[in-house]
């Protein structure tokens, strides 16, 4: 018969488990961060795709470029996700381990070590590869030079004039 471990043993093991819990949490806010990212890069891709099919010339490359470039941007932040996800579950089988090892009197240390560190370089990982997404982001946000040097023609500066007060 397995023996029941006393409450105190209990308490100990939550105290010891409340730091991977918590690295839970901020996993989870990474992951939702990470989300909302991969949302507005698929209905931006949504749209660019729709208004491709019907460009023409200068425009219609400046799509094509973009739509690749968001392409890429979607695969970087799956794996991002994955990554982070997969650093999830290690700290999950952290704690489990935490609680088997108190409960069966096991020593468990190695494996709960082993795992921490995997825990950490997947979530380093995951973070490396939101930093590049990041970066791919950059590039195709710059706004470009024949719209911040574009000048209305005369007629339209002059009808506007006209029209204030």
């Amino acid at each position: 018969m397995i023996p029941l471990p006393q409450v105190s043993q209990v308490a100990q093991t939550i105290q010891l488990a409340l730091a991977p819990v918590f690295l839970l949490a901020g996993i989870g806010a990474f992951l939702n961060v990470c989300v909302s990212r991969l949302a507005r890069i698929i209905d931006r891709a949504r749209s660019v795709e729709a208004a491709i099919l019907s460009s023409r010339g200068k425009e219609h490359d400046r799509m094509v470029s973009e739509i690749r470039v968001l392409d890429r941007r979607m695969s970087v932040v799956n794996s991002a996700i994955f990554l982070s996800v997969a650093s999830a579950c290690a700290v999950c089988l952290v704690v489990i381990l935490l609680f088997a090892g108190n409960l069966f009197d096991a020593h468990l240390g190695t494996p709960i070590a082993v795992l921490f560190s995997l825990a950490m370089l997947l979530q380093a990982g995951g973070f490396a590869t939101f930093i590049q997404e990041i970066r791919l982001a950059s590039q195709i946000i710059h706004i470009r030079n024949e719209v911040l040097y574009h000048k209305a023609d005369a007629e339209e500066a002059d009808a506007a004039i006209d029209a204030l007060p």
